[in-house]
């Protein structure tokens, strides 16, 4: 007997969500497509790490101080655990409007703008919002079929409008944006401090080693460290940089997409709105304001029903299908069904549920 069946599969959000990021866990980690660089990132960081404490900790510890190893091993776990953080996570997605809100999104535009004679180029899609008794402008998004909201933008590369968008990193395999600023800022911070730590003590080891057997047997016996010092040194300028850069910017409360077009600093001179004025204040905001949660609901649960053909074959109960015991040439019963799932004779055994 063939039974159909409607079986209710779980689709988790994360599974249809539109754009151009990966997802793992079931949802809870996401980030960009392109992770190369990240892991290009992983593999400077946990090498280099990997080298200072297999080679010069335990010998800085003996002839200097413990601590130097201890704060060593802070610096690197603070800096990973603000990478994973900062790569891991939303950085501020936000959803693309339904079929629904976008029909009635254009009808609202094209109400407002009136109908576009062929050939000519319509009119930008605007809208004029007030802050602090500043205009911003509102830009509709083509892709998400929204007004994006003040300081947000479409990154090409996610292929998703973020919220305070500052830029796609691609060393973190993430968008940065306002919901992981915060870790991205204390990510390069720690890192500057960490790259500064290790190549001052491998100056620290090689100077010490020198005194003992000399500077050129020193560099033969340890190439570890001279590899440390190598790419500390080129690593140094670009990650210093970022960080004093990104500080400029938290004191000011402007994100790089900002500074690069020149938002605030155009022909106009328009001001900042979202500045306080005050560089503590603005620090104050960006690293410690509250952080709003995820608007996407990732492992949000999706109900998609499947028809699945499933073949079994039933043994039938004696009520509900023909006698199961004839009468015998000696007037006994005589039984022509065995029950095999142990119910009682007037009990017909139940097919298989249907699911709903």
């Amino acid at each position: 007997m063939s039974v159909m069946v409607a079986r209710k599969k779980v689709v988790r959000k994360w599974e249809k969500l539109p754009g151009r990021n990966t997802f793992c866990c079931d949802g809870r980690i996401m980030m960009a497509r392109q992770k190369g660089i990240f892991y290009l990132t992983l593999f400077l960081i946990l090498g280099t790490c990997a080298l200072f404490f297999a080679f010069e900790c335990r010998y800085l510890a003996v002839q200097l101080s413990p601590a130097i190893p201890v704060f060593a091993a802070v610096l690197f776990l603070f800096a990973m655990a603000t990478l994973l953080r900062t790569s891991f996570s939303d950085p501020g997605v936000i959803p693309r409007a339904l079929p629904d809100e976008a029909a009635f999104i254009e009808m609202e535009i094209e109400a407002t703008n009136g109908t576009v004679p062929q050939g000519q180029r319509p009119p930008p899609r605007i809208k004029n919002f007030q802050i602090n008794n500043q205009i911003v402008k509102l830009k509709y998004c083509y892709t998400c079929k929204i007004f994006r909201p003040p300081r947000a933008s479409h990154c090409s590369i996610c292929d998703n409008c973020v919220e305070r968008f500052d830029h796609h990193c691609p060393w973190v395999g993430n968008c940065v944006g306002k919901r992981n600023y915060r870790y991205f800022y204390l990510f390069i911070l720690s890192l500057s401090l960490l790259t500064i730590y290790i190549f001052t003590f491998d100056i620290v080891y090689v100077a010490l080693k020198s005194l003992k057997i000399g500077f050129l047997n020193t560099l033969k016996e340890t190439p570890g460290t001279v590899l440390e010092v190598l790419i500390c040194f080129f690593t140094l300028w670009s990650v210093v940089g970022l960080t004093g850069f990104h500080t400029f910017l938290v004191a000011l409360n402007q994100t790089t997409n900002e500074d690069i077009k020149g938002s605030w600093t155009g022909k106009n001179r328009v001001q900042n709105p979202y500045s306080h004025g005050n560089m503590v204040k603005n620090c104050c905001e960006v690293l410690c304001g509250p952080l709003p949660p995820s608007v996407l609901d990732r492992r949000g649960i999706l109900q998609q029903e499947e028809n699945a053909a499933q073949e079994e074959t039933c043994t039938r109960g004696p009520s509900a299908q023909e006698p199961t015991a004839a009468q015998g040439p000696g007037g006994q019963a005589e039984e022509s069904s065995t029950q095999q799932d142990g119910s009682l004779p007037h009990q017909s055994p139940r097919a298989i549920p249907e699911q709903r």
